[in-house]
């Protein structure tokens, strides 16, 4: 079994959510009392939230590329980045270590393009949605045709991800929202749903829209798991 190194915090409500998905595809796979090997080095989020709204990404980039040096030496085989927004430093933190970095998007649009599907809504940070370091590799290497939410509602999907979620509050009223901006992207014939942010998956399940949809989080954890045993 390879070691998957996590590089997780940001924020941990969600991060605790891979470490489960991990280990119970582990142990379905492997059964009995078989558990994942896993490395984990856990940010001070706080630190990583102020350089995203300060566009201090060089700063950023520079904090995860430290991390996965310090995971390289430690013995990981593969990296995660326990995050979409932070994927945005994904290809220099690859560029500068010598083991893979199993990135979010890949995985997701792999699991998209096995359901033959084409036009994806998105619910994300506004990083995320507003610039195209993920999208790119949806559009471009997967032929996906991506629905982004209007401008207001991309500011409420923010301030909820930042001002609730990541603080481990659920509130109803945000689910309300969510769901709202869900039945818009449907009406622009969104066949799907990402969940692009590790944190949204705590507020909206599959049993909460009609549409169905794709948790990022989950699908980055499976894929770490499925790796780690070929």
């Amino acid at each position: 079994m390879k070691t998957i190194w996590l590089i997780w915090g940001m924020s941990w409500e969600s991060s605790l959510e891979y470490y489960r998905i991990i280990n119970e595809q582990i142990k379905r796979k492997l059964w009995w009392l078989h558990s994942a090997k896993i490395l984990m080095y856990s940010v001070d989020f706080y630190e990583i939230e102020k350089l995203q709204h300060q566009w201090n990404w060089k700063k950023a980039t520079e904090l995860i590329i430290d991390v996965a040096k310090i995971l390289e030496k430690w013995g990981a085989d593969f990296i995660l980045i326990c995050t979409n927004t932070m994927h945005k430093v994904a290809k220099d933190v690859q560029d500068n270590i010598d083991i893979p970095l199993l990135h979010i998007a890949d995985a997701t649009a792999k699991k998209i393009k096995n359901k033959w599907l084409k036009k994806i809504g998105l619910l994300w940070t506004k990083f995320t949605m507003e610039e195209d370091f993920y999208k790119w590799i949806l559009e471009k290497n997967y032929n996906l045709d991506i629905i982004i939410p209007n401008n207001i509602d991309r500011e409420i999907i923010h301030d909820i991800i930042y001002n609730e979620l990541c603080l481990g509050k659920i509130n109803k009223s945000s689910k309300d929202k969510y769901i709202e901006i869900i039945n818009k992207l449907v009406k622009e014939w969104a066949e799907w749903i990402i969940l692009g942010c590790t944190e949204i998956p705590l507020l909206i399940k599959h049993e909460d829209v009609e549409i169905l949809i794709f948790d990022t989080t989950k699908i980055h954890a499976e894929s770490a798991s499925e790796l780690s045993l070929k």
